[in-house]
């Protein structure tokens, strides 16, 4: 508590030295495997931290033109982009700030392809393996009838002209055993194309950074892979593994009501505002100190966010003893995909943005007012 207490809430604070950790571990799978690791924007996206991000990967993925140009204007180089669809208007921007881009159908290689010659991008296609581990519905890329990617009976044996890589991303908080099944369906359904190709994207979802995440199974899977294909310059793409248990969102209790024997602590943060995967995954995140589950004899509450949605709370936690009004409550592991995420819904205030140095010093990297808010208005 003493490193964070004087900094105000609401606020999303950063770690420096937990990001760096992660960063580590990132940086020693591609040295051991020599496989790109790249930063996906749709996770994490804190510009004023790139240039800490920069000294273990230089490279990231954008999945529209405004990511694009962030990643080439504040990473100082150029993104790996997909996106479901480009517009003709838009191509030009798209090409400007990218090394590589990933058509998600054939019919958008076959309008925009002609677009790219002599501009020194190389082109790739997502591919859908028709397979994916991933069981939460919303986060699925490969159901029936998904609108991503192109599946091999509708490819076929040939690479399009000028395609010179293969894109899949099937995967979210994955295990590297997940990986390896999807891998295997794809050395079998996209052989012929697999061996046309001079890279392969993996795609993100590859949770290296989670305390279980097996990484030395996943160099070993990663070596093989390569060893069974030489050509293939091979890239991953994960986000969260990136902002993992980097940091937390500080909270404060203004209010506790109670109704029908349901004692509610109001805090001034919103689930939907603010954590809301929360909402949609739907996951009931970890408060500091507080008991996961509701434990009997011990004093237990709902916890409201402070905008009108009814639906804005998640679940019951148990505390050792009675909250307060003022009390601080800490939201942990909201980095990633979080603050990317966030809305102004209701003209809620929103968090500051924090970065804890590892020398103890905090530096403020972003403070909203209600001239953000308004600007978005209008």
């Amino acid at each position: 508590m003493a490193r964070y207490y004087d900094i105000a809430s609401p606020a999303y604070v950063l770690e420096e030295d937990l990001l760096r950790r992660n960063l580590a571990l990132i940086a020693s799978v591609t040295d051991r495997t020599s496989v790109e690791i790249i930063l996906a924007f749709k996770a994490y996206a804190l510009w004023r931290t790139f240039p800490i991000i920069t000294e273990y990967v230089p490279h990231s993925t954008a999945s529209s033109v405004w990511e694009a140009r962030l990643a080439f204007e504040e990473m100082g180089a150029p993104a790996h982009t997909f996106s479901p669809a480009y517009t003709r208007e838009e191509f030009p921007e798209i090409l400007r700030y990218s090394s590589h881009v990933t058509f998600n159908s054939l019919s958008q290689y076959r309008l925009l392809a002609p677009m790219v010659k002599n501009v020194g991008v190389s082109l790739g296609l997502r591919i859908n393996p028709e397979y994916s581990a991933v069981e939460t519905a919303l986060y699925n890329p490969c159901a029936p009838g998904s609108r991503f990617g192109v599946s091999a009976s509708e490819l076929g044996d040939t690479l399009p002209e000028d395609i010179e890589g293969l894109h899949f991303h099937t995967l979210c908080e994955s295990t590297s055993y997940e990986l390896e099944k999807t891998l295997a369906i794809i050395e079998d359904r996209f052989a012929a194309v697999l061996k046309q190709a001079r890279w392969l994207n993996m795609g993100g979802g590859h949770l290296m950074t989670r305390k279980d995440y097996d990484v030395e199974h996943l160099v070993r899977l990663l070596k093989d892979f390569s060893g069974r294909h030489p050509h293939l310059h091979l890239i991953m793409e994960p986000g969260s593994a990136f902002g993992w248990q980097t940091g937390f969102l500080k909270s404060t209790v203004v209010d506790i009501v109670e109704h029908q024997g349901i004692a509610t602590a109001i805090v001034d943060v919103s689930f939907t505002c603010h954590m809301p995967d929360c909402l949609e995954m739907p996951y009931k995140p970890v408060i500091r100190g507080a008991h996961q589950e509701p434990v009997q004899g011990l004093p237990t509450y709902r916890i409201g966010g402070c905008s009108c949605l009814s639906g804005d709370f998640i679940g019951d936690w148990s505390f050792d003893k009675p909250l307060q009004v003022g009390d601080e409550l800490i939201f942990e592991d909201m980095l990633h995909y979080t603050t990317v995420k966030t809305t102004m819904f209701n003209g809620v205030r929103h968090p500051d943005i924090v970065l804890l140095r590892t020398d103890g010093k905090k530096e403020m990297l972003r403070s909203f007012d209600y001239e953000d808010y308004k600007n978005r208005m209008n």
